[in-house]
C-alpha cells in the first residue's frame, strides 16, 4: 500500500497527476482544482490514500496527512465514493467543510458537482462529531453555538422543510415555554405544533 509519494510533476490532467519518484510515474487523483495550480516540473509531496477496486488501484493524493484522513472518512459514508470524496474536499478545503458540519450547514456541500441537497442534508448529520476536533477551526466565527454545538433540532426541521425564519421561531417558542432543554424528541414534537400555531 503506497502512503506517501515525492516526486516531479511529469503529467496533469483533469484531476490527476502524474508523478515521477526515481523513474517510475505514478498517477494520482488530487482534484481539478489542485491540478490547476500545480505546474510541470514542480516537486510535490503528496500523502495518499491507496483504494483497491478489483478491476484497479487507485491513488488520492493529499497535500496534509490529516487531509488523507478526513478523506477516508469521507469515503466510509454511505454512498460516498473516493471521486465524490475528492470532490467534497478539493472544492471546499478540510477548513470550510469541517465548518459546515459544526455549523449544521449543508449549503456549501450542495456548491460541489455531485452533490444534492438530500446528500449534503445526510452527510451533515452523519459527519457530525466523526471529524477529529483537530478538523474544525476554532475561530470564533466559526465555532457553533457554545450551549449546544451538536443541536440536532434545526437540521431536522429543515429536513422537513421549513424555512430558517419558522426554525428561528420553533426555537424562540421553546425559549418561552421553558422547552429549550428538553429531550430533542420533545423539543421536535413542541415545535411542530409552535409551527402549526399550537400551544406546546
Amino acid at each position: 500500500m503506497i502512503g506517501r509519494l515525492r516526486g516531479e510533476v511529469v503529467d496533469l490532467r483533469g484531476d490527476e497527476a502524474t508523478v515521477d519518484v526515481n523513474g517510475v510515474g505514478y498517477r494520482v487523483r488530487v482534484g481539478v482544482n489542485r491540478v490547476s495550480a500545480w505546474t510541470l516540473g514542480e516537486e510535490q509531496i503528496l500523502h495518499v490514500s491507496t483504494q483497491v477496486r478489483e478491476d484497479a488501484i487507485d491513488l488520492y493524493g493529499f497535500r496534509r496527512p490529516i487531509e488523507r484522513d478526513a478523506f477516508e472518512i469521507l469515503i466510509s459514508m454511505p454512498k460516498i465514493g473516493p471521486k465524490l470524496g475528492l470532490a467534497l474536499l478539493d472544492h471546499l478545503g478540510l477548513e470550510r467543510l469541517a465548518q459546515a458540519v459544526a455549523a449544521d450547514d449543508s449549503g456549501p456541500l450542495v456548491q460541489v458537482p455531485g452533490v444534492g441537497k438530500k446528500t449534503a442534508l445526510r452527510l451533515v448529520l452523519d459527519l457530525k462529531d466523526k471529524l477529529p476536533v483537530s478538523f474544525v477551526p476554532d475561530t470564533p466565527a466559526a465555532a457553533p453555538t457554545p450551549t449546544k454545538p451538536s443541536d440536532p433540532l434545526p437540521l431536522a426541521l429543515a429536513q422537513l422543510g421549513y424555512r430558517k425564519s419558522e426554525i428561528d421561531r420553533a426555537l424562540a417558542g421553546l425559549l418561552e415555554h421553558g422547552l429549550a432543554d428538553a429531550d430533542t424528541q420533545i423539543r421536535l414534537s413542541a415545535s411542530l405544533r409552535i409551527l402549526s400555531g399550537s400551544t406546546p
